[in-house]
């Protein structure tokens, strides 16, 4: 019998990521919050984003949301609800420009059952200590993975919108708290099952806060957001559902770094030319980044928070930053540590979250033309998008104030080949 015929072999032709994976959708699948495209929903209505980012910093003009996360991480910040935008600038002459494309995070600390979740939390700390209690699947939570192995547990789903209390484990996409209900406990979400948490995979520590110049978090004199008239057409409006990452084949291919191209045999001159356009064409990272996306192919979001994004290449300015060497043949290129720069705002060191890839952009772009863009409005050229966050979520102390973040938004673009 072929062996891809036992059942006992299926588990041996699989393995699965701690990573993520959000696919788009027309229609709600759980989450109503977390979306491609279409206009953002604030995390407190009364509280939109600040008036200043909205533009770009190349042209000074209105940008367009691409993707709005529901970011709750109970795991990790038990007393703080969050949400993560990304905005880009369709013109075409801010293609390629640092500041045309801008990450946003919106934070404030939260009531439960009438009572401060920190204040809570501060009351645990006296109690005695008690066995601990295996973790909540953060990813489960966040996208309503489905269950991938045997070995499970029962998890919550961040995207739901069922009623009644969330797990301390539930995920960063759960819906939040209402703002004029504090008392109201988070709404339940529907089980889903992990073989493990991400709180097991990526155990990072953040370390102690900069000695950097930090900016002012609110300012009281900034502009208000713009009216919906200001902006260009949004992109078209995707719902998000997600599973855990699984490749085909563990051993997944690679360009091994000791790779030989054999001289091409050619008469006369020109046998080198052709083997460097070969070589130069041969681009190890940008195979190594396909050919991970091929086994997820409808793939448009990677999530691992504290996890390591997939590198579209190695040798632009933010490739050449976040790259750390791995032994030849590793499947996921990781993030050095203080790679990404500090928070400007309190100095922590920020953390790899998430990562937009190349079929967002076909998914975005559907149906955009002829709905009146510009002269100037080009399509988008990046190979992915990856976001660093504050690794402590830096927030407003005050209970219920809602605080805005500007964030690392790491651009690389696509290569012309």
């Amino acid at each position: 019998m072929d062996p891809y015929d036992s059942d006992s072999s299926v588990d041996e032709d699989f393995t699965d990521t701690g990573v993520l994976l959000g696919y788009a959708a027309e229609d709600v699948i759980e989450d109503v919050i977390s979306h491609l495209g279409g206009w953002p929903k604030w995390l407190d209505e009364a509280s939109p984003a600040p008036g200043d980012f909205a533009n770009c910093k190349v042209c000074n003009s209105p940008m367009l949301l691409l993707l709005e996360l529901h970011g709750d991480l109970p795991d990790h910040f038990p007393t703080d609800e969050r949400r993560l935008y990304l905005f880009g600038c369709p013109r075409k002459p801010c293609n390629r420009k640092p500041g045309s494309i801008r990450a946003f995070r919106a934070a404030r600390k939260v009531l439960v059952g009438g009572q401060n979740r920190q204040v809570e939390a501060k009351a645990e700390e006296t109690q005695p200590a008690v066995p601990e209690q295996p973790k909540q699947d953060l990813g489960a939570s966040l996208f309503g993975a489905t269950n991938l192995t045997s070995n499970v547990s029962s998890n919550p789903n961040p995207f739901s919108s069922a009623s009644g209390p969330t797990p301390a484990g539930s995920n960063p996409f759960a819906t939040p708290v209402q703002a004029t209900a504090p008392t109201a406990e988070k709404p339940a979400v529907s089980e889903s099952t992990l073989a493990s948490s991400f709180a097991d995979k990526v155990r990072i520590s953040s370390p102690p806060p900069s000695a950097a110049t930090k900016k002012t978090p609110e300012s009281s004199t900034t502009a208000p957001w713009p009216a919906q008239s200001a902006f260009p057409t949004p992109y078209k409006n995707f719902f998000l559902d997600a599973e855990y990452e699984t490749l085909s084949d563990p051993s997944t291919p690679t360009v091994p770094d000791n790779v030989q191209i054999e001289p091409m045999e050619e008469e006369g001159a020109g046998g080198p030319e052709l083997k460097d356009t070969f070589e130069s064409e041969l681009d190890r990272d940008f195979m190594k980044f396909s050919m991970r996306l091929e086994h997820n192919p409808e793939q448009v979001l990677r999530y691992e928070f504290r996890g390591a994004p997939l590198l579209y290449s190695t040798g632009d300015e933010v490739g050449t930053r976040l790259h750390a060497h791995n032994a030849p043949n590793a499947k996921v290129t990781t993030v050095g540590a203080g790679s990404i720069p500090a928070c400007e705002y309190c100095g922590s060191q920020r953390v790899f979250e998430f990562q937009l890839v190349p079929h967002a952009i076909s998914m975005l772009e559907e149906g955009r033309a002829g709905v009146g863009l510009g002269k100037d409005d080009a399509g988008m050229e990046w190979g992915t998008i990856i976001m660093g966050v504050c690794g402590k979520n830096c927030t407003p102390q005050e209970l219920g104030v809602t605080g805005w973040r500007e964030e690392w938004a790491g651009v690389q673009w696509e290569e012309l080949r």
